[in-house]
């Protein structure tokens, strides 16, 4: 009998909580593909003052290199606020079906999600603290 993986519970640093939920309520209209998941993962998440958050979860200013279990390619990233956001630097926001995906994830932890454009990803974080020279 083959077993399903484990479902990783979010740990989301209680200081961004609040501004989270306002970017999803605001995004809620326009961008429910994404609000949706990011108040649902909210509610489910463990909550942890930034003292209690583990050192190897990423949060929004972690920088981290993560596989796409698709591809197999490595890819280097930083999760940062949406006006944060450069792609060209490797700056992912947060109100981004990945960016949600990578939200409160630690590393070994794996998850997948659907894109906008309606195809299946799925992605393992390998590390956190690494940063390529374009980001």
């Amino acid at each position: 009998m083959s077993r399903s993986p484990r479902r990783v519970r979010a740990v989301i640093n209680a200081d961004h909580v609040g501004r989270l939920e306002s970017l999803a309520e605001a995004a809620s209209a326009r961008l429910p593909d994404v609000a949706e998941p990011l108040l649902a993962k909210l509610a489910t998440a463990r909550i942890v003052t930034s003292r209690q958050m583990p050192a190897d979860v990423v949060t929004l200013g972690t920088a981290l290199t993560y596989r796409d279990d698709i591809s197999g390619r490595e890819q280097d990233v930083t999760l940062v606020w949406p006006e944060e956001a450069d792609i060209g630097r490797g700056a992912i926001s947060v109100l981004t079906p990945i960016g949600i995906a990578l939200l409160g994830l630690p590393v070994g932890g794996n998850v997948s999600w659907m894109t906008r454009t309606g195809h299946k990803r799925a992605l393992t974080v390998l590390r956190l603290g690494v940063v390529s020279e374009a980001a």
